[in-house]
């Protein structure tokens, strides 16, 4: 049966059963179309707002199954997308109508202990990863939410509790391997097609789609200080002016995020405070445990909180922490900030916000990421924004599409009151589906944009990755 296919010029092509067995042929992987039962799931992301259907999925099983559905793209002038964890907020893995490169059975995780490195395949979780690094005592630096893929965590910047010791996520990547626009195969680092390394280090998927990823590790756990402590939603103003000092002061194996939304029905939070307004503090310390304890005292004497479960506990089980604040098929809309630092106005308006909140899975977060990242020029990689301290981010989450409007209203409202508190820069990986050209250069900067856009017509001059942030203006 004859398929009909969105082209990158918008327009629509049909390919024949003929060219189809001919691209099935080629390629060790699944080839998806609707008639297939796998289809449904593999179009699927983690944010149920994203509702597009791909003409076709191709599920690469290597790095020539992703040459040759890149060439089958480039071929008949189809709109393509490419899938890691498939977590991004804007949905980027599913384009409509086109072929979507999917890398999520790229699993595989190398680690050489003696050197620190691991290198990891493109379809890699977060969670795959440290599984494998923590073995060895080591880990990378990565993200807060074990499902999110490293891919894209990695080419949009990347932190994470580690941040402050070490930087960007993609300030700690060794080597690459990539296979370009043109269906060619790269090897990108410092030493080696150093523009394109330069490129990929934030500037998101313009550039290539990135096989593997090779990281710098560092002696982590596997035992680490972490956890939470909470308080009613009626302290959060104390709560939260504790916590500037203390983050502010705080070491930087010490990492904390803090969080205003409505108790969830938890097992570590009494049943008491479900359904009631909270305020969290997460903490992850990753220096010597027994200066840990001392170093987190003063956060345990802070007023009187509800629960606290800061211990002893594997980094691996410290990174899945927030994982059922974000579970796969429910509706997200963020709204972010990076901060220059927090002070009263940033206090006041987060918690006049956070008693707006109408969803039982919103929440207003604060992360900590001030330290390593600020030691590196603003131009060593498109991931700049080195004069934040904190990630302000505004998570709408709801489950029925009918109620859209107003959490988005919400997270909206609460972003535009909170703009003036801001460094004026934006997080790649945070932005939602509409947010245009002006935030992406509130991402990267003028000069970093310029340059971006300048390899963009070196390495894609045809603009063949474009459902990603654009860099091409």
């Amino acid at each position: 049966m004859t398929i009909q296919l969105t082209r990158m010029d918008g327009g629509t092509v049909d390919l024949s059963p003929e060219i189809l067995q001919s691209f099935k042929a080629t390629f060790k992987g699944q080839v998806l179309t609707a008639e297939d039962p796998a289809y449904e799931e593999s179009r699927k992301v983690w944010n149920a707002m994203i509702d597009r259907r791909p003409g076709l999925v191709a599920r690469c099983t290597g790095t020539v199954d992703v040459v040759q559905a890149v060439r089958f793209a480039r071929q008949h002038g189809l709109l393509s997308s490419v899938r890691g964890g498939g977590h991004n907020i804007a949905g980027l893995a599913v384009c409509e109508g086109g072929l979507m490169i999917d890398m999520s059975l790229l699993r595989g995780v190398w680690v050489d202990p003696a050197r620190r490195t691991a290198r990891a395949q493109a379809g890699c979780t977060l969670g795959d990863v440290d599984r494998e690094t923590q073995l060895h005592g080591l880990a990378a630096v990565l993200g807060f939410v074990s499902a999110t893929g490293i891919a894209g965590l990695t080419v949009g910047g990347g932190f994470g509790y580690l941040t402050r010791r070490h930087g960007w996520t993609c300030d700690n990547v060794v080597s690459m391997e990539v296979v370009t626009a043109g269906g060619e195969v790269l090897r990108a680092s410092a030493d080696e097609n150093e523009d394109l390394f330069w490129a990929l280090r934030g500037g998101s998927g313009n550039f290539g789609i990135v096989t593997s990823f090779e990281y710098r590790l560092f002696p982590v756990g596997p035992e680490i200080l972490g956890g939470a402590i909470a308080w009613s939603g009626d302290d959060a103003k104390q709560v939260l002016d504790a916590y500037r000092a203390f983050s502010a002061e705080a070491p930087r194996e010490l990492t904390s995020v803090a969080v205003l939304r409505i108790a969830p029905p938890a097992p570590w939070l009494p049943k008491e405070v479900h359904g009631k307004p909270i305020v969290a503090i997460f903490v992850c310390y990753t220096g010597k445990v027994e200066e840990g304890e001392a170093l987190i005292a003063p956060l345990r004497a802070l007023g009187q909180p509800v629960a606290d479960i800061v211990t002893r506990r594997p980094y691996t089980q410290m990174q899945s922490l927030l994982d059922a604040t974000q579970p796969k098929g429910r509706r997200y809309y963020w709204k972010s900030h990076y901060l220059p630092g927090i002070d009263q106005q940033t206090i006041d308006l987060a918690v006049t916000h956070a008693g707006r909140i109408q969803s039982p899975h919103s929440a207003i977060l604060l992360f900590q990421i001030q330290g390593a990242l600020g030691e590196l020029p603003a131009g060593h990689s498109p991931a700049g924004n080195r004069d934040a301290a904190y990630v302000l981010n505004i998570a709408g989450s709801w489950e029925q599409p009918g109620d859209d409007h107003i959490h988005i209203q919400w997270a909206r409202d609460c972003f535009e009151a909170t703009r003036a508190c801001s460094t004026g820069g934006a997080y790649i990986n945070f932005l939602t589906e509409e947010e245009g050209q002006d935030r992406i250069e509130a991402a990267y900067g003028r000069a970093n944009l310029d340059k971006l856009a300048a390899l963009k017509r070196r390495y894609d001059p045809e603009n063949f990755f474009r459902h990603t942030k654009s860099v091409s203006g």
